[in-house]
């Protein structure tokens, strides 16, 4: 990059660390550290929820799917669409989780459970985050280093030391360096400065690849030459994708349910002046995420257009060349063998591809097979056939998610370079510091406090939330460089997940909205989802290099084969379980939805054989007769004709007839617009007309690029402004803290659940005690 590159990425992440440095002293006791002393406003959340959303691996997930996908797929996915703002309006899991007033997901779970279950949840939810989320670094420096054309080593004082390793360092230091210094603090107050510069950056994208591409002339005309069944355009012929398809949208549904509150109760989950602020921040962030949509469109079609179209055929083959050069930097050691495979590649000629004479591309047959198929080759010559198949599942692997990296440097021009790069540190800090403080507070709160018998000062609490999170960093580094991802972004972190996930969802649903779930349905659920979570791990990481040689070697592999075959039978085309030595049969959403089933059933039956009183749900919520210190009292309005559809949207008496107008504006977005005009009227009509493909572009044109870019300009005046609003209320607020702290929220939702107790505590001025004390568990041992 040039000179004006570099500022363009400096100046603007040195002013964010900056802030950073300054949110420190708006620290005051734990309560700052862990929930930015429940102060903050709605808008405050929602902007830095736009720079959560936007991330490095996110990205790269993304062009993944749809590089192989297409956007058909997406049209399935308007089911989905209204389930995240209803839920939102309904305030489902969130409101009740706020009335708890737990500071964490672990107290909540000794409130409704017990301790020891509290320490074995936290404990399995920490491990399961971790090993999901400790490829992102690796994920974010392998995309610098592809980006920026850093080489893969440097020498320092005569040493050899690896590129990937240094950026590695930098990328966890900057995000841990900002957690210590002030914690979820920091966290909200950083990550909505980083969410206003993104808005005008993606500004930026969107304007520069709508001149760059043509949606008419290049981008539809390759979205629509594809095989039978693997259309990029029409829902209604993808039945021969695998991996991503209709079998994914039916688990999104479901899981968007079943683990609404699978991760709730850090970050900003318990950031909020009160439950109606933390309500409203969630519905808010249902409507960001079109200003993040759409960028992530826009260049996952750029991408699939530059590398499939002719008119960039000589820059796809300098893509796909330079890719293949990078990777074997990593996967071959020997110079020689390097030199090898790079000629090899090299050789691939430039994939001439003419739309409407050659035969349409397929998932097997496409622009990219020849290079992948040469590498395979290669490969199994160097390393063997069982040596080469594990290479190549980690080559396929890096060649899809780097992509971006490479497509991007090549084809954006001076300045561009420098702001695209300036908006992809901007979103990983803001990923990576959420991410591991999350993991921080799961430890902390969860394992670390429950097993000591008396309780930290604030001082010792904040020092080791700090000495964690460096933990978490040095447990992140030392899994960026030993565990190799061999599947795509998104499976391999749902495969990792379904160690919490696989049996969380009816502990935490049931915990919230039951009172029949006992502790022994709820360890069953856990423990049983954990033991099926490791058998997928094992089988899916050493498949290729391991179990399948030895399902060969017994004569086993074809028999397995045929059962699998006929067991997903039924299910086919969506579901398809069939015998291949490089790659596990069942991917990662088919395991993931066994098992979330499987636990389901268990929960339910432990805790039904095993009941002895109903759980009292009241006391735990601080409802009723629970409720002494009256606030946040149970606010209803009665059924009636005239307030039926409020009851549906979820508005009560607290809202403001501005907070009225936002719902129901966001109701008739979502639901009337999104889904029963863009989704159920669209399928009407094919049923009686069906469409051709080419109308089905100009829907996407319309549907994914026209009305979610008008309303991202929208939110970009709206956000920017509510959320600078907010953040000077924010620090006004703070500020004020340090003359009466009691009157800012300083002890709101952290007093003990022996509510008497408590409250004679806070009137002894023992306060510091309170916030360094966990609550006390309900009891139903």
């Amino acid at each position: 990059m040039s000179l004006i590159d570099w500022l363009i990425v400096i100046i603007p992440v040195c002013a964010v660390v900056g802030i950073g440095v300054y949110s420190r002293r708006y620290i005051h006791g734990v309560v700052d550290f862990l929930a930015a002393g429940r102060v903050c406003g709605r808008y405050v959340i929602s902007v830095g929820d736009v720079a959560n959303a936007l991330s490095i691996i996110g990205l790269a997930a993304y062009i993944e799917v749809h590089y192989k996908t297409g956007f058909a797929l997406a049209f399935w996915s308007h089911i989905t669409g209204p389930l995240g703002v209803i839920m939102g309006l309904l305030g489902y899991c969130t409101y009740r989780f706020r009335e708890t007033r737990a500071m964490s997901l672990g107290q909540f779970l000794e409130m409704r459970y017990n301790r020891k279950f509290r320490i074995f949840a936290a404990a399995l939810r920490s491990i399961s985050e971790m090993l999901a989320n400790m490829i992102m670094p690796a994920i974010a420096a392998r995309f610098f280093i592809y980006y920026l054309g850093f080489p893969p080593s440097v020498n320092v004082l005569g040493v050899s030391i690896p590129t990937f390793m240094i950026v590695v360092v930098i990328c966890l230091s900057i995000s841990i360096s900002l957690i210590c210094m002030g914690g979820s603090m920091m966290g909200v107050i950083t990550d909505a400065v980083q969410g206003m510069l993104c808005f005008p950056l993606i500004a930026v994208f969107v304007i520069f690849i709508l001149t760059r591409f043509s949606w008419s002339q290049q981008i539809v005309p390759v979205m629509m030459d594809r095989g039978p069944g693997e259309s990029f355009l029409n829902p209604y012929d993808i039945s021969n994708l695998r991996d991503f398809n209709l079998f994914m949208v039916v688990l999104a549904v479901f899981a968007s349910i079943f683990h609404r509150a699978s991760w709730i109760g850090a970050g900003t989950s318990s950031c909020a002046k009160s439950p109606h602020e933390q309500k409203m921040a969630s519905l808010l962030g249902a409507w960001r995420g079109t200003v993040v949509s759409i960028l992530y469109v826009l260049i996952a079609v750029t991408i699939i257009s530059l590398m499939n179209h002719v008119d960039f055929a000589p820059k796809a083959k300098t893509v796909r060349d330079s890719i293949s050069a990078r990777i074997s930097q990593e996967l071959l050691p020997d110079p020689d063998k390097r030199a090898q495979f790079d000629a090899r590649i090299a050789a691939v000629p430039e994939q001439i591809h003419t739309i409407g004479v050659d035969k349409p591309l397929t998932q097997t047959e496409n622009l990219d097979t020849p290079v992948l198929n040469t590498a395979h080759e290669a490969l199994k010559e160097f390393e063997g056939e069982t040596g080469g198949n594990a290479k190549f599942q980690e080559f396929r692997t890096l060649y899809h998610q780097m992509m971006l990296a490479v497509s991007m440097r090549h084809m954006l021009p001076p300045v561009l370079t420098g702001l695209f790069c300036l908006l992809m540190i901007l979103a990983m800090i803001s990923t990576d510091d959420s991410r591991i403080f999350s993991a921080t507070i799961t430890i902390t709160q969860d394992v670390v406090m429950p097993l000591r018998k008396t309780p930290f000062t604030p001082k010792k609490h904040i020092l080791v939330l700090r000495l964690v999170t460096i933990g978490i960093g040095v447990f992140f580094l030392c899994g960026s460089f030993f565990m190799a991802q061999l599947d795509y972004i998104n499976l391999f972190v749902t495969l990792m997940c379904n160690m919490w996930m696989g049996g969380c969802g009816p502990v935490m649903i049931f915990g919230l909205y039951g009172r029949f779930g006992t502790t022994a349905g709820a360890f069953t659920s856990l423990i049983s989802g954990m033991l099926l979570s490791f058998f997928g791990i094992f089988v899916q990481r050493n498949w290729a290099n391991l179990v399948y040689p030895w399902l060969e070697q017994r004569g086993w592999a074809e028999g397995l084969g045929t059962f699998l075959e006929r067991v997903s039978g039924p299910f086919n085309p969506y579901v398809v379980w069939k015998m291949d030595p490089v790659k596990f049969p069942i991917n990662s959403y088919e395991f993931y939805f066994v098992t979330m089933l499987i636990t389901l059933v268990l929960y339910v039956v432990v805790s039904y054989a095993t009941r002895k009183e109903p759980f009292n749900i009241e006391r735990m919520l601080h409802r009723g007769k629970y409720n002494l210190d009256g606030s946040d009292k149970d606010k209803r309005i009665a059924w009636s004709v005239k307030t039926a559809m409020s009851k549906i949207i979820g508005i009560t008496p607290e809202y403001t007839r501005g907070d009225k107008l936002i719902a129901w504006g966001f109701f008739f977005y979502s639901f009337v617009y999104g889904f029963c005009i863009c989704f159920l009227g669209v399928v009407i009509w094919n049923v009686f007309s069906p469409w051709p493909v080419a109308w089905w572009g100009t829907y996407f044109f319309i549907v994914t690029l026209c009305v979610p870019g008008a309303m991202a300009i929208i939110s970009t005046f709206w956000f920017g402004i509510g959320g600078a609003i907010d953040l000077l209320r924010l620090f006004r607020d703070l500020k004020a803290r340090k003359d009466n702290p009691l009157d800012c929220g300083w002890v709101e939702g952290h007093v003990s659940l022996d509510d008497k107790e408590a409250i004679a505590a806070i009137e002894s001025e023992e306060n510091d005690d309170i916030l360094g004390q966990e609550e006390q568990p309900l009891g139903l041992n």
